[in-house]
C-alpha cells in the first residue's frame, strides 16, 4: 500500500505485486552463470552433468515470460488468474533456485575451502544422478533457522530485468535504479547475528575486501553489481562509509572499477525524534559529465573519501618518510623490569635493584630507565619510574668452541649466535657476564617466554622479544627525541632523553629540533592521525605506518627556522603549564577540550596551538585555510541516551576546514607518490 501511494499511481488499482515484492538476503546469491557451474566460484566452468542444469535456461526463460503476462494483465485481471501466473513462474524458477542454495550450502557447510569443495563436489554428483529434490527440505530448514540461511538470487527472481533484450544486452543487465536503507554492523556483530562463516562468504562474494569492514559497504557493493551500465543506486549511510576499511571495501572499489559518485549530502537529520544524522549517497555506474554536488556545493568529483579533491585510494608509504619513526621495545616479560608500582608480584622492587648495583657497579650496563605511554601522558614532566634489564642482542654464554667457530663462515656463526653460543674469546658482552640479572630473568621471565607460541621468543628468552636495534640507530647521538603514547584519547608529542629503554606503547622519532614538534602536534597532523589510525576503544591507536610514513610534511619539515619559534614558545609554556598543575597530558588536554573550561592559561595554550597551526599552514604554502577552533563533538551522539556522561567534545577545526585540509593532503600523498615513483 506504501509503494502504491509513494508512486501516486492513485488512478490504478491496488492490484497483486506478490511478483514484485520478494525478500531473502540480499548479500547470499549466486548469479545464474554461477548456477550453471554449480560454484560461487565465478570462473568456475559450466556444469554439465544433470538433467537440472541443463534446463535451466529453459526453466527461466519460462518464469520470465509468466512474469511479463502478469506485469501486463489489465487491471480487470482477477486475482485468482495472476495467482495460477504466479504460481507456475515460481514453479519454474524454483527448480533453478534448488540448485543454487545447494551450491552455496556446500560453501557454509566447510570451514576451509578444501572442506568446501568436497562438501560441493558431493553434492554435485547428486545433483547430476537427478536427486537435488531430496534436499529441499533440508534447505528449508536452514532457511526458517536462527539465524537462517536465506540465499537471494537475483537473476532467478527478477529475470526480465538481467535477460532484457537490446543491442548491447551486457551493459544493459541489472536494475535502472537501486534505493534503500541497508544495515550497519561491525565485524563482531556480522559475525554473531549470521549464519557461521557469513564473514567468509563475504570476502568470497565481494574481491578485495577488509573482514574489519562495516556490513554496509557491502550493500553499496552489492547495489553497485545490481544496476546496469549508467543506472544508478542511492543508499544511506553514516559518515563511516567513506572511513577505513570500509571505504576501502566499498567506495574505493566502487571508484576505481567505473562507479562515479555524484550526489552526496552527509549531514540529514533524520526525520523524527531520534537524535541521528545520516549520510546520502547518489552513484552511478559509469561516468557524468554534469556537475557533481557535495553538501550543495557544486564540485567537479567526489571521491572516495567524500572530498572534492584528491584520489580514492589509501595514501601511499613516502619514502621520504621510511626509517623515522619506531615503536618501542617489545619487551614480553615484565620480569625484566624493576617497578615498585607492579601488583602483580612480577616485577622486581626497586630496593633489589639499588643493591644489586651497590655490590656490583657494573650491572649498571645492562639496567637502563624505562618509560612507557602511561608515564608519557600521566607525569607533568614525562619522567619514568621503572627500570629493565637489557641484554640488547648479546649471545647467552661463552663456551669452548674455538675451532668450530675458526672453521665457520658467516652464515654458520651467525647460526651459532643465535643458538646462544659463542667462543671464551669472544670480544663483546654475552648475558652470563651479569649472572645475578641473568639469574632474576631465568626466574622471572623465562617460564613465560617457554609457554609462548612465538618460536624466536622460546629460543631468546633472556632477551626482548623484538630490541629495536633500527630504533637505537636513528637516536644515536641524540639527547632527546620526540615520543608519544601509541594509544591515547589525544595525540600528544612530547621530547624525552633518548637513553631510556622505550616500551612498545611509545612510538618515537629521531628528531630533536622544535620544528619537527611543531609538525607532528599540529592540526594538519592531528587530523590526518584521527583519520587514518586504528582505534581502541574511543582512543587513537597511532601506527607509523599508517599515520606518520604517509603524512606529507611541509618541506624541510624538521629543519625550517619559521616552526621552531611557534613550537618552542608552546612546548615550553604547556610543560610549565603541566608543572604548576601537577596534571600530566592528558588532564591537561581534557581541559584544553573542555567547552566549559574558560581558564586563562588554557585560553592561552589554545591560543599558542593556533600560532603554531598558522605557521604549519603557511609552511604548506596554505595561506587561505583558517586556524579558527569550535568545540565540536568527535562523533555523533543521542543526547538523551547519553545522560550526564562527558560528551565527547574536541576544540578542533570546523568540518569543512578539516575536509578541506584533509583533500589537499591526500593530493599531496598522491603527488609525492607519484615523484617518487618516477625517481
Amino acid at each position: 500500500l506504501s509503494l502504491w501511494l509513494i508512486t501516486l499511481a492513485r488512478d490504478h488499482p491496488l492490484t497483486f505485486l506478490d511478483h514484485a515484492l520478494r525478500h531473502g538476503d540480499a548479500l547470499v546469491g549466486l548469479t545464474k552463470r554461477q548456477i550453471g557451474a554449480f560454484h560461487w566460484k565465478g570462473d568456475a566452468p559450466s556444469f554439465q552433468a544433470g538433467f537440472e542444469v541443463l534446463e535451466t535456461e529453459q526453466r527461466l526463460k519460462k518464469a520470465s515470460e509468466l512474469r511479463q503476462r502478469i506485469r501486463e494483465a489489465p487491471d480487470d485481471t482477477p486475482d485468482w488468474e495472476l495467482r495460477r501466473l504466479w504460481d507456475d513462474a515460481r514453479s519454474e524458477a524454483g527448480n533453478v533456485r534448488l540448485l543454487g542454495d545447494l551450491a552455496l550450502a556446500a560453501f557454509f557447510e566447510g570451514a576451509k575451502p578444501k572442506e568446501r569443495e568436497q562438501r560441493r563436489a558431493e553434492f554435485a554428483r547428486e545433483v547430476g544422478d537427478g536427486h537435488a529434490g531430496r534436499y529441499r527440505s533440508w534447505l528449508d530448514e536452514l532457511r526458517d533457522a536462527d539465524p537462517p540461511m536465506a540465499p537471494f538470487h537475483w537473476e532467478i527472481e527478477f529475470p526480465e530485468v538481467f535477460e532484457r533484450e537490446n543491442a548491447n544486452p551486457r551493459a544493459n543487465a541489472g536494475f535502472d535504479a537501486v534505493v534503500g536503507n541497508p544495515p550497519f554492523a561491525g565485524k563482531n556483530t556480522v559475525r554473531a547475528a549470521n549464519v557461521e562463516r557469513y564473514p567468509d562468504w563475504l570476502k568470497e562474494l565481494h574481491e578485495e575486501s577488509h573482514g574489519a569492514s562495516d556490513l554496509v559497504a557491502h550493500f553499496f557493493r552489492r547495489a553497485f553489481n545490481l544496476i546496469r551500465q549508467g543506472g544508478a543506486f542511492g543508499l544511506i549511510a553514516t559518515n563511516t562509509i567513506a572511513q577505513g576499511d570500509t571505504r576501502n571495501t566499498g567506495l574505493r572499489w566502487i571508484c576505481e572499477h567505473g562507479g562515479e559518485i555524484y550526489d552526496v549530502n552527509t549531514r540529514v537529520k533524520w526525520p523524527g525524534l531520534a537524535a541521528v544524522v545520516v549520510s546520502v549517497l547518489h552513484i552511478c555506474k559509469g561516468s557524468l559529465t554534469c556537475p557533481k554536488h557535495l553538501d550543495g556545493e557544486t564540485v567537479e568529483k567526489i571521491t572516495a573519501f567524500l572530498f572534492h579533491r584528491g584520489g580514492h585510494s589509501d595514501p601511499a608509504r613516502l619514502q621520504a618518510n621510511a626509517r623515522q619513526s619506531f615503536q618501542g621495545s617489545i619487551v614480553l616479560g615484565m620480569g625484566f623490569t624493576f617497578d615498585d608500582t607492579d601488583t602483580k608480584g612480577v616485577a622486581t622492587p626497586l630496593a633489589e635493584m639499588h643493591r644489586l648495583l651497590a655490590d656490583n657497579p657494573r650491572n649498571k650496563d645492562a639496567i637502563f630507565p624505562y618509560i612507557g605511554g602511561e608515564e608519557v601522558n600521566t607525569s607533568p614532566t614525562h619522567a619514568h619510574h621503572r627500570y629493565v634489564i637489557n641484554f640488547c642482542d648479546y649471545p647467552l654464554r661463552r663456551e669452548d668452541i674455538g675451532e668450530l667457530w675458526k672453521d665457520a663462515d658467516t652464515e654458520r656463526r651467525r647460526e651459532l649466535q643465535r643458538e646462544a653460543v659463542v667462543p671464551e674469546d669472544y670480544p663483546a658482552p654475552v648475558a652470563t657476564d651479569w649472572p645475578e640479572l641473568l639469574a632474576i630473568v631465568e626466574e622471572r621471565v623465562k617460564p613465560e617466554r617457554l609457554a609462548q607460541r612465538d618460536r624466536i621468543g622460546r629460543e631468546r628468552w633472556w632477551r626482548f622479544l623484538r630490541t629495536r636495534p633500527e630504533l637505537l640507530s636513528a637516536t644515536a647521538g641524540l639527547e632527546r627525541v620526540i615520543g608519544l603514547s601509541r594509544v591515547a584519547q589525544f595525540v600528544g608529542v612530547v621530547f624525552v632523553r633518548s637513553e631510556l629503554v622505550f616500551a612498545d606503547s611509545i612510538i618515537a622519532f629521531p628528531f630533536a629540533s622544535n620544528a619537527a614538534f611543531s609538525a607532528l602536534q599540529s592540526q594538519p597532523h592531528e587530523v590526518w592521525t584521527h583519520f587514518f589510525a586504528s582505534s581502541l576503544e574511543e582512543r587513537l591507536r597511532y601506527t607509523p605506518s599508517d599515520c606518520f610514513e604517509t603524512f606529507p610534511f611541509p618541506p624541510d619539515w624538521h629543519t625550517r627556522q619559521d616552526l621552531e619559534a611557534p613550537g618552542k614558545a608552546y612546548y615550553d609554556y604547556r610543560a610549565a603549564l603541566m608543572i604548576d598543575n601537577n596534571e600530566g597530558l592528558t588532564k591537561t588536554y581534557n581541559r584544553f577540550h573542555d567547552p566549559n573550561e574558560d581558564s586563562p592559561t588554557i585560553a592561552k595554550l589554545r591560543a599558542l596551538h593556533a600560532a603554531m597551526d598558522r605557521a604549519v599552514l603557511n609552511a604548506y604554502g596554505w595561506q587561505d585555510i583558517p586556524t579558527h577552533c569550535e568545540f565540536l563533538l568527535d562523533y555523533e551522539i543521542d543526547e538523551e541516551e547519553w545522560g550526564t556522561k562527558k560528551k565527547p567534545y574536541r576544540y578542533r577545526w570546523p568540518n569543512e576546514v578539516r575536509d578541506e585540509v584533509l583533500a589537499r593532503l591526500l593530493e599531496l600523498n598522491a603527488q609525492r607518490a607519484a615523484a617518487e615513483g618516477q625517481a
